[in-house]
């Protein structure tokens, strides 16, 4: 997903508000060993890549910011929204570097719920973690991380040390906190 992006200066307040008048979300790009870059990016453009990602993937979407003709991969590590009508008003990006590892939060899918024994006996599927935080290389990150829960009977659960972890991926929780649980209604 390429966004184009515009430098511009954060000297005030009254800057970031014309920015999104002008319809531009302003953020701010990071990248190990620099100072945070001041940047903005088209809001219509952002809003469509939004739609198209699918629900708890934002943070493994990797996006590419083009400026002149220069692509930079980043991550999104903050996203800040508006409480009264949801539209974005501030990005925090990371720049991604081939050989430098990156902590970042992975979205745990369970899978069999459909055709779990503990469900069809009553019982309903609580996710209890969503996310897990790990630690890799930008080639290496997972876009989600899978727990087959089909067998699970009634309060029986499923902990982080039940996936399949990569060798290439180090998980940064504890791997005996419990993940999905089958509990009664």
């Amino acid at each position: 997903m390429k966004l184009k992006l515009l430098k511009r200066s954060a000297e005030r307040k009254l800057d970031a508000k014309r920015l999104r008048r002008e319809g531009l979300i302003p953020a701010v790009c990071y990248s190990k060993g620099k100072v945070g870059e001041n940047i903005a990016v088209d809001a219509t453009e952002f809003k469509s890549f939004l739609r198209q990602v699918l629900p708890g993937r934002l943070p493994t979407t990797i996006f590419s910011l083009v400026d002149q003709g220069k692509e930079r991969r980043v991550i999104i590590k903050d996203i800040q929204y508006n409480i009264i009508n949801y539209d974005v008003i501030s990005l925090d990006f990371e720049e991604l570097h081939d050989n430098q590892h990156v902590n970042i939060k992975v979205p745990i899918e369970s899978s069999g719920a459909n055709e779990c024994i503990g469900v069809k006996l009553g019982g309903v599927l609580r996710q209890v973690i969503r996310h897990v935080r790990v630690r890799c290389l930008p080639k290496d990150i997972p876009a989600f991380f899978t727990l087959d829960v089909t067998e699970l009977q009634m309060s029986q659960s499923k902990r982080l040390s039940d996936i399949k972890w990569p060798e290439t991926v180090r998980p940064l929780a504890d791997l005996k906190e419990v993940a999905v649980v089958i509990v009664k209604r």
